[in-house]
């Protein structure tokens, strides 16, 4: 009994976390290749996968304030879905510092992927 309280006060726990905020995608596609890396988040907010990516970008960018991370609602814009040829979601796209996609990805990161990820792309930057 005791287990099932702790498993259900972890998962609620978790659910209540904060999930990245959504970016509109006129903004992302003029801010990509101006000098930085990007990492783009393409999802919508009744995807349980896309939550959980959410949740672990939030937590990047609270440790990486200057890292570009953000997070397009393809339910909303459905036009970014069709210009950045998504298939499923969520999608992850990191860009380099000129524009270029350099990564694709598609499904849920694990923690530790993501961390090397941002330090592959971003560290130098």
């Amino acid at each position: 009994m005791k287990t099932l309280f702790l498993l259900l006060l972890s998962l609620s726990l978790f659910a209540s976390a904060p999930t990245l905020k959504e970016s509109q995608y006129t903004y992302v596609k003029s801010s990509i290749g101006q000098g930085k890396p990007y990492f783009l988040e393409v999802g919508s907010k009744g995807c349980k996968s896309c939550k959980i990516m959410g949740k672990m970008l939030y937590k990047a960018t609270q440790k990486y304030p200057k890292y570009q991370i953000h997070f397009i609602n393809v339910s909303k814009e459905r036009d970014a879905a069709q210009a950045l040829k998504i298939r499923m979601i969520p999608t992850q796209i990191i860009y380099n510092a000129v524009g270029e996609e350099v990564y694709r990805h598609v499904g849920v990161l694990g923690t530790q992927e993501l961390e090397t990820l941002l330090e592959q792309h971003f560290k130098e930057n």
